[in-house]
């Protein structure tokens, strides 16, 4: 099969596409034959290097969380799924960006009908992400939250989980997805320069709680806005979060199946949208991630293999 892989730390031309291969499902796993794979920030400080003390690489290294596609085998005591079965979900092996990927049946649920491969593809990372970043600073009708990057993969997803829990929602974006967010409920504030004071005028009085998925100085900001620590959340500046208080759930704390087939039913219901801005094949990953780490991009990226 082919798969994505890079040998060496370094930048997007490390990437190759290679002929590996195809794996067997062990026990309690099913391999998938992958219709679609979603792409992360998270990937390239990973392939980067910059990550190697939290997330070290074993070169040759894949990569991919995201997942979703169709059951083709099965391994012994494999509980809820058979050939042939439509799935969505994730593996912790770096490994989804490839035509096959194994997955423990533990971490995978059925796609609903209707919801796109692109989707269904997309959700796993940002999905729980953004679901543990606004339960960590639980908002409540009356609450006001800013998000940052609430255009990007995490933060349109934040801004929607956070207006379902009855807040009002500042978004913090340029100017071209403020017209998105004022769809959804959500004030759109433009980021850079005197975001602080813009901020303050759109809320009206307090601020009560703030989502932080981009990092770059937005921790200092939120205490500057008087945001409690405990009710910060971010998911890139782990080092201030630390010397502050601030909270640093993320994906990992919301990591499951149950949580992945709620985000899915939702999304299939039309409660929720993941917007997907560009699909490549699985040969244009670099093009893919030359894309994502171009930044301003509105929602996800997908791999189709």
């Amino acid at each position: 099969m082919k798969a994505v892989r890079f040998h060496e730390y370094g930048g997007i031309d490390v990437l190759r596409v290679e002929e590996v291969a195809r794996p067997s499902p062990g026990p309690g796993q099913v391999l998938v034959e992958v219709r679609a794979a979603g792409i992360q920030p998270g990937e390239v400080m990973i392939r980067e290097g910059a990550r190697h003390d939290r997330w070290p690489a074993t070169f040759p290294s894949g990569q991919g969380s995201d997942l979703a596609g169709v059951v083709v085998e099965t391994g012994p005591q494999v509980r809820g799924f058979a050939v042939g079965d439509e799935v969505l979900g994730f593996t912790h092996q770096r490994a989804s960006h490839a035509e096959f990927v194994v997955a423990d049946d533990v971490n995978l649920v059925s796609r609903p009908p209707g919801l796109p491969w692109e989707v269904a593809g997309s959700l796993y990372v940002a999905g729980t992400t953004a679901y543990a970043s606004v339960f960590a600073v639980d908002p409540v009708p009356g609450d006001t939250v800013v998000v940052s990057g609430a255009a990007g993969g995490v933060g349109s997803l934040a801004v929607q989980l956070a207006r379902r829990r009855g807040a009002t929602v500042i978004g913090l974006a340029s100017g071209r997805n403020h017209a998105w967010l004022k769809e959804r409920g959500v004030v759109p504030v433009e980021y850079g320069e005197g975001v602080a004071e813009r901020i303050r005028r759109a809320a009206g009085g307090n601020v009560d709680a703030f989502v932080d998925t981009f990092g770059d100085g937005y921790v200092e900001l939120a205490l500057e806005l008087g945001v409690r620590p405990e009710r910060i959340n971010t998911i890139r500046d782990w080092r201030t979060a630390a010397r502050v208080g601030a909270r640093t759930y993320g994906e990992g704390s919301a990591a499951c199946a149950v949580v992945v087939s709620e985000l899915a039913r939702l999304v299939a219901r039309g409660e929720l949208e993941v917007p997907v801005s560009l699909v490549h094949p699985l040969a244009e990953v670099r093009e893919a991630f030359r894309a994502l780490e171009r930044g301003h991009t509105h929602g996800k990226i997908v791999l189709r293999p």
